[in-house]
């Protein structure tokens, strides 16, 4: 039987990986770059799972149906683009990349016509190889220097991490050292309708 691209690539991470999911290995971020890709042109609905401390102003997280869509997978093993609805709003976009030495997330950040909003492609790259379970992104220079000028301080400190449990679980997550952390998680065991495309992409939902 002929093996789809992305099925040669789920299978050659899995050949690669070591035998227990959570240890940290040279062919983790192939692993889960591929078992993500496994869900490629699905949707699944999320729920906050933390959020502290608790915000003193409107969340605009809170009572919003949360959706990953996965998409943008023309080349899985490479690159793949998640966004990320939240109600009506179709403004975000996680874009993983493969590097050299891991993977980098940038959050692509658009306004309802499609402009890149004033804080956009923000991130950073793995400082390890993670597991294939979970992958860790510490702020890089540049988006801390785009924090600064907006006036984002509290974001300099950031670490965003995604953890994918094959079949059952996907989480977005970001967190800094003074305590705050938030999570999404996802079921992956029902996907559900797909959602308008992003703001910003010429292509269908």
């Amino acid at each position: 039987m002929k093996k789809t691209p992305i099925a040669l690539a789920v299978l050659l991470a899995a050949g690669c990986a070591t035998s227990t999911a959570g240890v940290s290995s040279p062919a983790a971020p192939d692993a889960f770059l591929a078992a993500l890709a496994q869900h490629c042109g699905k949707a699944y609905a999320g729920r906050i799972t933390a959020n502290q401390p608790a915000s003193t102003t409107p969340d605009p997280f809170e009572g919003k149906a949360l959706v990953m869509h996965v998409r943008g997978c023309d080349a899985p093993t490479q690159e793949i683009r998640v966004p990320f609805h939240v109600g009506d709003d179709h403004s975000r976009t996680w874009v993983l990349t493969r590097t050299g030495a891991g993977l980098r997330l940038k959050h692509d950040h658009r306004h309802e016509d499609g402009s890149p909003d004033a804080v956009t492609m923000y991130g950073g790259d793995t400082a390890d190889a993670g597991t294939a379970q979970r992958q860790a992104f510490p702020v890089d220079a540049e988006s801390v220097a785009m924090f600064q000028r907006e006036g984002l301080a509290a974001s300099v400190t950031n670490t965003w991490a995604m953890e994918l449990v094959p079949a059952k679980t996907f989480v977005y997550e970001l967190s800094r050292p003074n305590g705050r952390l938030f999570r999404v998680e996802f079921d992956l065991t029902t996907p559900v309708a797909l959602s308008p495309a992003p703001w910003g992409s010429s292509e269908g939902g």
